[in-house]
């Protein structure tokens, strides 16, 4: 049966429902349950959409069938439930893949009882979900989905698990070529896959089928559309623009201290410098050893004399010696566990997790951090989210204080991010960063700074985080960065890392944010080792300096770079973008997977393997193009083969 009510249009058959209705311009919720009512969660969908109820029209037609619209895009439902996607030219962009006898005169009739919407019940009242899809165009491209340690930019023929781990963020937004886009609004583990003979999207346990899908004539469009929906990222502090020094870990204020002031002796330009774990007593402390930093105070104030902004990475990690812990457990602020003692992970102690989705100990934690932390000048954070894959997606050991399964537990990430987002708004510091090594739909709004995680150093390592970090930025979040030079393994006695790390340098200077960082060898320190030297005078004079000419070119870009902070903070725009997206009506653009946008203005193509000499670049059509120093002209729609010495990175500059 199918009906109109309150601007939905709805299905039911037996003990399913289907609801499909406007959420945004062009755009379609669709939900189904078999629940004996619809849930009422939004998940990413947190944002007021535009009244779109003039554009809007249902019709149910005699034979059962019937037919929503809003603006460009339509849902066409038959008479036991299918649905098809339409734009407003008619051209198929979705279809539902059934394969059943329900409905006799579907063309795709068939023996194999297969269902479009499937709702599996589990233990506990949940289902496991299953939506299918045909896939209508074997050629069609798929680009989003998150971070994914993988290098194809184009994701059509990719099986994608959706759930958190180190180095991988399950953002569900996929962008087709076709010309839609498609959050799957399911924050739960599962899997997508993007076949060429059937795609589709699975939840392990959840109460819904849910899903938003936007019309749209660019790729521009949709994305934007997408950022209405779920949130815009603040605006990214000036600290944000320039170069940021991190290594593994630096032990002491001294340390810390000693790196700040050698770069500012040689006239480097420095914006960020990174405390990062172990400089705590116990972990669930959220403060520093007084051993180790005897004058926090003293040290912000010197740096801030500099104009170097301090970060320091929190952990939401807790140990029974912490002296935290009795008053936590106390007031139910930590995750549940169904069966054994409460222990999540082992990282120095058997510790367990602040519980991110209760807001008392969102707050809790907030108050900590503004004491030792924020009250100093310390205004931005690493929410190092201490390996999750080991801890809170367990999903059958652990669960949240609303006694929900961890089986819905993929909006961690963003309900870390929101604690400091919730505890910093409140103290009336609008310009947030909060640096994750996960995210999802939704983050951004928090400030999610994402990262690339703890990846290899190495070549394909490197070729890898270009497809990761062009993926996230159309998956909705543009603040993105990589450790430049890779986490793992990178000798800093290694003339063959030095290539790679000069590579990576001269790439991480066209990222959304520029960041040093890694676990170099070899280690020193006592206990938890610090890894080697990390700043960019600790290898080579010829590679240092090539990194500090790269920071120059940050510099003299940061009016640049902010401009494309603006247009992320207004319009969703991602910073760093695939060819396609400034230029969509180029087909050879789609193809280009090993180069990308810096904006709107420069094209830029990173070296990705090693020796080499020159190199093969695509300037796509509707544009004269330059290279960086103003020597050669190109005409536009050709492909030029360049030289890339070990000091240059090719990078191409957009004219009329």
């Amino acid at each position: 049966m199918l009906y109109a009510e309150d601007n939905k249009l709805i299905f039911r058959y037996d003990d399913h429902t289907l609801w499909l209705e406007p959420w945004g311009e062009n755009a379609l919720r669709v939900r189904a349950t078999k629940l004996s009512q619809m849930p009422t969660e939004d998940w990413a969908l947190t944002e007021k959409t535009a009244d779109v109820s003039k554009s809007v029209s249902i019709d149910i037609a005699k034979d059962g069938s019937a037919t929503i619209s809003n603006g460009k895009i339509k849902a066409e439902v038959s008479h036991r439930g299918k649905v098809i996607m339409y734009d407003s030219n008619g051209k198929r962009l979705l279809e539902e893949y059934a394969r059943h006898r329900l409905d006799l005169q579907d063309p795709k009739c068939s023996a194999l009882s297969i269902e479009a919407r499937e709702l599996k019940g589990i233990a506990g009242g949940d289902f496991h979900s299953t939506l299918r899809l045909e896939s209508i165009d074997p050629n069609e491209k798929i680009y989003g989905m998150g971070q994914y340690q993988q290098p194809y930019l184009d994701l059509k023929g990719s099986d994608i698990e959706m759930a958190h781990r180190n180095s991988q963020a399950s953002v569900p937004f996929a962008l087709s070529s076709l010309g839609y886009g498609m959050l799957w609004n399911n924050p739960g583990i599962g899997r997508a896959v993007l076949g060429k003979n059937t795609m589709s999207f699975e939840n392990y346990s959840t109460k819904l089928i849910d899903y938003w899908i936007v019309a749209g004539d660019t790729p521009a469009e949709i994305v934007e559309a997408y950022a209405k929906v779920t949130g815009y990222a603040p605006m990214m502090p000036e600290y944000g623009l320039g170069f940021w020094q991190c290594k593994l870990r630096y032990e002491t204020q001294e340390q810390l201290l000693t790196v700040a002031r050698e770069y500012k002796k040689r006239e480097i330009p420095l914006d960020l410098i990174v405390i990062d774990f172990f400089h705590w007593v116990h972990q669930g402390e959220w403060s520093f050893d007084p051993k180790c930093f005897p004058d926090p105070a003293a040290m912000v104030k010197e740096l801030k004399e500099m104009n170097v902004e301090l970060m320091v990475s929190i952990w939401p990690t807790v140990e029974p010696a912490s002296e935290n812990w009795d008053e936590m457990v106390e007031k139910g602020l930590l995750i549940r566990h169904d069966r054994g003692v409460r222990v999540a992970m082992q990282m120095n102690a058997d510790v367990t997790h602040f519980d991110a989705t209760n807001p008392e100990a969102r707050k809790f934690i907030w108050e900590k951090a503004k004491k030792h932390y924020y009250d100093l000048g310390i205004k931005t954070f690493w929410l190092d989210e201490a390996e999750p894959e080991f801890s809170i997606y367990d999903y059958d050991i652990i669960r949240y204080h609303s006694g929900s399964s961890l089986r819905t537990g993929n909006i961690y990430p963003k309900e870390y991010a929101r604690a400091f987002y919730e505890g910093q708004q409140a103290s009336d510091q609008k310009n947030i960063v909060n640096l994750l090594r996960c995210a999802w739909a939704g983050s951004q709004k928090y400030g999610a700074l994402v990262w690339s995680g703890d990846i290899a150093s190495s070549w394909s390592s490197l070729r890898n985080q270009l497809a990761a970090g062009l993926n996230m930025g159309i998956a909705g979040i543009p603040w993105w960065t990589t450790d430049i030079g890779g986490f793992h393994g990178g000798d800093i006695r290694d003339p063959a890392f030095h290539e790679l790390f000069v590579r990576w340098f001269q790439w991480g200077a066209f990222c959304p944010v520029m960041r040093l960082h890694g676990d170099r060898e070899p280690k020193t320190g006592e206990g938890s080792a610090t890894g080697a030297d990390n700043e960019i005078w600790s290898y080579t004079p010829e590679v240092y300096e090539i990194c500090k000419h790269y920071i120059t070119i940050r510099s003299q870009l940061r009016d640049y770079t902010r401009s494309l902070m603006q247009a992320a903070h207004e319009k969703g725009t991602p910073v760093i973008r695939p060819l396609f997206y400034e230029f969509p009506s180029d087909s050879q653009a789609w193809e280009a997977e090993e180069q990308y946008m810096y904006g709107h203005k420069y094209l830029v193509a990173p070296v990705l393997a090693p020796g080499q000499k020159t190199i093969k670049v695509y300037l796509p059509k509707g544009a004269w193009w330059e290279d960086w120093e103003g020597k050669e002209k190109y005409e536009g729609g050709k492909t030029v083969e360049v030289e890339c010495p070990i000091e240059r990175m090719p990078v191409f500059v957009r004219k009329a």
